[in-house]
């Protein structure tokens, strides 16, 4: 076949050039120069061309905007630097706090600088480029692993598909906010009424949905635009040293980002800045919940550093909540699938900010006496942080003579096991972890994990499938597996069968400290199986224990033996401990030896790097069955550091406190000096 000419091949470039700069010119200045029909007819002839050269078209020809063939379905994206979530603060005292504390690490009352910017009502996506051309898109998920939305990102107007101009990072990682404007909300729903269509109750579920369309012809139908917040990844090429400074490179480059950002100086001026937007909020064409405010200096940032989940440089200033009134007509208790039993108001369905709520969280009972609500009152509702629907009050003289206490539930409203109350807790759980319906998927994922039974092949999507089709109704369902109704799921082959039952065969020969991990006693973690494990030495001496016996062992508080007790207690699950028993799960029983007298006693241990003769769990089992603490960070207190090749900052910091540091060939000699 004869190649495209070199004049067809030139005016396609001018074709995409022309109508990349229209389209910037239309969706985000509002400034369009040339009429709707010019357009269309850059567009048909682009089109034309490329449907006659096939092999011209590009990830970034502005033809891949129009949509494409429906997806089966999403396929999952890990962040390799994960999108955090944020503290929030909803007043001006509460904002100085979080400058203080800042101050207080820095040990400086030195001016603060900070980016500010509106926080939009949307969905957080990541965009990662390579050599200026966009090739993947991905919502955040849970903040480490998300799903691959290319496909519908691809037809949004307002994010590029090629970066322009100078000094673009090989591998460049945007993230931002994918919103539907308010008058693109109003517009499409118009249509969509007209057509007799569905409609949506607000712009952010509107975006929500349309982002994550398997059919991205879909999307392309609908006004979906974006602001950028931030980078992730970055690779070859270097970014400024601030982030409003990084704003105006994304800017330079063709990124979408939002014009009301600002550079503030103190947290006294992002307070002003935070009332002045709140003041106008109603006049933008677009939702927001707020104000996000961060350090603008990355070194100053990466100085401040992490909590457990969120940065300390940045804060999410909320707005107030919109509130009204209805009546609360009856209270439901939930089953969560860790058992946590919450109750749930039922109300006379209302419209508050955007949405019609008709039920609300009441989170527990106290929560309910400290509000002295009864079934049949009148409540003023409030979407707290615009998003979780909550009772904040009953209004009293509205209360009818025929309304009810809220009394709640004697046993587990799922599986009628007995009801875990623990003093000092104002959570009510169910204690039929194993058996319980409403825990039952999770349970058994749990089951299955690495650090428990260990079933490779046996993951969540799996799970999920056999849980749906009443193949597993609990964990020693797993021991029960039949080939041939595997080999009739989605993506079991046969090699992929065998391998799972050869899997499932396997973990039967099992430690003691890891079944009791498996089975999912609250507060039950590795280290306190391990504990359980050397004192006990047996399954049935740990369930014959007493909850004083429990007690006596180091590491084992009052609460957590009463956890090991209530699941012990509950017939339920005792009865699915023995079907695991009888199905061949063989624990090995060890000789019972106290906490103090075991060889590393009292030593903390960290592992880091990459162990060439085994994963750092096996690693981590094998320290404490010496009696050793594992830790995941280093500090003055750590006894030792084992660092495998490719430890980085812990074996820096480990260098800088002075704490001991062994490689991989001294820690399996230690190893073998106490193998009894």
């Amino acid at each position: 076949m004869a190649a495209p000419p070199e004049d067809l091949k030139a005016e396609l470039l001018e074709l995409r050039h022309k109508i990349e700069h229209h389209s910037t010119l239309y969706y985000r200045h509002d400034a369009p120069e040339i009429p709707d029909q010019e357009y269309d007819q850059l567009f048909d002839r682009l089109l034309e061309i490329e449907k006659a050269w096939p092999e011209l078209i590009t990830p970034d020809s502005p033809s891949q905007r129009v949509g494409s063939e429906p997806l089966s379905g999403f396929t999952q994206i890990t962040h390799e630097i994960p999108m955090l979530s944020l503290d929030k603060v909803t007043d001006e005292e509460a904002l100085q706090k979080f400058e203080k504390r800042i101050h207080k690490r820095f040990d400086s009352d030195k001016a603060i600088e900070y980016s500010c910017e509106p926080k939009i009502d949307g969905v957080a996506v990541s965009l990662l480029y390579e050599n200026g051309v966009l090739t993947r898109a991905a919502t955040r998920g849970d903040g480490t692993t998300g799903e691959d939305i290319t496909h519908n990102v691809r037809t949004i107007a307002d994010i590029p598909l090629r970066l322009k101009g100078k000094q673009i990072p090989k591998v460049l990682e945007v993230r931002g906010e994918i919103y539907m404007s308010k008058s693109g909300f109003a517009r499409m729903n118009a249509q969509a009424e007209k057509a007799g269509e569905k409609v949506f109750a607000n712009p952010r579920n509107a975006a929500a949905g349309t982002i994550r369309q398997l059919d991205s012809r879909i999307t392309a139908r609908r006004p979906l635009t974006m602001y950028c917040y931030s980078y992730g990844l970055v690779a070859g090429g270097d970014l400024p040293d601030t982030l409003s400074a990084v704003f105006d490179r994304f800017d330079d480059w063709g990124l979408p980002v939002n014009p009301q950002r600002k550079t503030c100086v103190g947290v006294e001026s992002s307070y002003a800045y935070c009332l002045d937007l709140l003041a106008r909020r109603n006049e933008l064409d677009y939702e927001i919940d707020g104000v996000v405010i961060k350090v603008n200096h990355f070194d100053l940032q990466e100085r401040l550093g992490m909590n457990a989940r969120t940065p300390r440089w940045a804060m999410a200033y909320k707005f107030p909540a919109e509130e009204v009134s209805t009546v609360l007509k009856e209270v439901e208790f939930q089953v969560g699938r860790t058992g946590t039993i919450t109750p749930v108001a039922r109300l006379e369905p209302v419209f508050v900010g955007g949405v019609t709520v008709s039920n609300a969280t009441l989170h527990n009972m106290d929560e309910i006496q400290r509000l002295g609500i009864k079934v049949g009152d009148a409540v003023i509702i409030r979407r707290a942080g615009d998003v979780i629907p909550k009772i904040v009050s009953v209004i009293a003289d509205r209360r009818p003579k025929d309304a009810k206490p809220i009394v709640p539930p004697a046993t587990c409203p799922i599986c009628d096991s007995e009801i875990e109350h623990i003093e000092d807790e104002v959570l009510m759980r169910c204690t039929g972890g194993l058996f319980c319906s409403a825990q039952r998927t999770q349970s058994i994922i749990h089951f299955a994990s690495r650090g428990a039974m260990d079933i490779d092949g046996l993951g969540s999507k799996l799970i999920k499938q056999l849980v749906d089709k009443q193949i597993l109704t609990s964990v020693a369902d797993i021991y029960s597996l039949q080939r041939e109704p595997l080999l009739a799921l989605e993506r079991m082959g046969e090699k992929s069968v065998d391998n799972l039952l050869a899997a499932i065969e396997n973990s039967k020969q099992v430690s003691l400290p890891r079944l009791l991990f498996a089975l999912g006693i609250r507060e039950v973690g590795e280290a306190t199986a391990q504990s359980l494990a050397s004192h006990f030495g047996t399954l049935k001496a740990i369930i014959d224990s007493s909850e004083d016996e429990l007690v006596s062992i180091p590491d084992i508080g009052s609460i957590v033996a009463h956890h090991i007790r209530a699941f012990f207690d509950e017939k339920h699950n005792l009865d699915v401990t023995a079907a695991l028993l009888k199905a061949g799960v063989c624990p090995a029983e060890t000789k019972p030896v106290k906490a103090d007298e075991l060889p590393f006693a009292g030593q903390t241990f960290v592992v880091t790097g990459t162990l060439e003769s085994m994963g750092r769990s096996e690693a981590r089992e094998k320290l404490q069955k010496l009696g050793t603490k594992v830790a995941g960070s280093v500090s003055a207190k750590t006894t030792c550091v084992v660092a495998g090749p490719g430890a980085g900052s812990k074996l820096t910091k480990a260098e800088s406190l002075g704490v001991k540091v062994i490689d991989e060939s001294e820690f399996l000699s230690l190893l073998e000096q106490h193998d009894k």
